[in-house]
């Protein structure tokens, strides 16, 4: 599984790179601010939500430790998705926060 760290997403973040983040943590952790323009889709809806993604992006996939968004990135990769684990998850983010 590929990984990445909160300081490679940063990095990628301030070069305004077009990225595709998801946010797999529940209703009430996003509530406390999640990545600019990261999708929310809890990790227990994922399967019901791959119709939505297209196969031909990569997804960096997020939660709150880095345990729910790696399960995440194991199903959606068996399902033919590049996708990405952010190491350390929301723990380990220290940049910008939007607020839904």
């Amino acid at each position: 599984m590929k990984t990445m760290t909160t300081d490679e997403l940063l990095n990628l973040l301030d070069a305004n790179e077009d990225l595709n983040v998801i946010d797999v943590r529940e209703d009430f952790e996003v509530e406390q601010g999640m990545i600019p323009g990261a999708l929310h889709i809890p990790l227990g809806s994922i399967p019901e939500h791959t119709g939505e993604l297209d196969a031909s992006k990569p997804y960096i996939l997020v939660c709150k430790g880095g345990v729910r968004s790696a399960n995440a990135c194991e199903y959606l990769a068996s399902q033919g998705f590049d996708v990405t684990n952010l190491e350390g998850g929301m723990m380990a983010y220290d940049g910008e926060l939007e607020f839904k």
